[in-house]
Formats: C-alpha cells, structure tokens, sequence
C-alpha cells in the first residue's frame, strides 16, 4: 500500500461524511439560518478535489504507480463528482442542475464503460484522458464548489456565488459532450479494425 494509494482511499472514505454533513447542513433557500456545517462541507469537497490532483502527482513523483491506483484513482474521482451532483440535484429541485448532472454523470458511466471494453480488446490507449477531459474535470469541480457555498463569500452574496456555479456547471456540460464524443468516436473506430 502505497502513500498515494492511501490518499486516494481517504477520498473514498471522505464521502459518507460529506453526504451525512450534506444532510445536516440546514437549507439556505428556505431561508434557514447557515451553520458550521457548510464550512466543512466545503472544506471536505477541496480537500477530496486536492487530493485527487496530490496522489496523481505523488505517484509519478515517487515512482509508486501501480495497477491499483490506476483503478481506485478514477473510481474515488468519478465517486465524489456522481455523489455530489445527486446531492446538488436534490437540493436544488430545479432543471438547471438536475439536465446538466444527468448528462455528466451518463458520460461517466458511458466513458467508464467505453474504458473497460477498450482494455478487453487491448486499445486502452485509444481513450487516453486528452486536454478536453482535463478540462472538463477542472470546470466540473469548480461548478461544485460554487454551487455547494450556500452562503455569501468575500465580496459575492450567495445569489452570485450561485449563479457563477450554474454557469460553470453549463461550461462543462458542454466540455463533458465534447469530450464524451470524442471519446466515444475513438472507441468506435476500434469496430472497424
């Protein structure tokens, strides 16, 4: 067991806090009173979203990349982006979180599954992660953020904050077909060889 496998086990341990937290934390677009609660549920989201670029980083940096973290890596990434989109969909109750989180989530699921075929026929490399996906991922997890800060932040009221969350969540929708299209027509070529 190595150090980055360790971290990316802790991601994977952190999530049933975040959701117990998620739940506890009373909801601001009732006008209910805010609480600690939200702080560290925001805390927990860029710690589990550090750590995902940290363990990457420590494992080439420490020469420790094993078949096991390559699978729990994207597993415990693709975990905390599905948990926390449900969980902003439930919030929220509204169609410009629940379209956009569906159609991310169906692209992970699609991608994943397009992944593992393409390791049985040997062509892994065809579906490498690109620029695009990097991308995706980054936007993504940004638009999570803002749209888990249920209270005003420095300068922004909570209205801001949220509205920049939407519109960050609508960029990478987009960047989430792209490059799920991308992906899906390299995968498809793999039929004609």
């Amino acid at each position: 067991m190595t150090l980055p496998n360790l971290i990316t086990l802790s991601r994977i341990f952190l999530i049933p806090i975040f959701i117990g937290l998620f739940y506890l934390q009373p909801n601001y677009l009732d006008g209910e009173p805010l609480s600690w609660i939200n702080n560290s549920i925001i805390a927990i989201y860029i710690v589990i979203s550090a750590t995902d670029f940290i363990d990457g980083f420590l494992a080439r940096r420490l020469n420790q990349e094993t078949a096991l973290g390559a699978f729990l890596d994207p597993v415990a990434d693709k975990l905390m982006v599905c948990t926390a989109l449900i969980l902003l969909i439930d919030y929220y109750h509204t169609w410009y979180i629940t379209i956009p989180s569906i159609i991310i989530i169906s692209r992970e699921i699609l991608v994943s599954a397009l992944r593992e075929w393409m390791s049985e026929v040997g062509k892994r490399s065809n579906v490498a992660v690109s620029w695009i996906g990097k991308s995706k991922t980054f936007v993504q997890m940004i638009a999570i953020l803002f749209l888990l800060i249920h209270q005003p932040l420095f300068v922004f009221s909570f209205n801001e904050i949220n509205i920049m969350g939407r519109i960050l969540l609508f960029a990478a929708t987009i960047l989430t077909l792209w490059s799920g299209i991308k992906y899906l027509i390299a995968g498809l070529k793999t039929f004609d060889s």
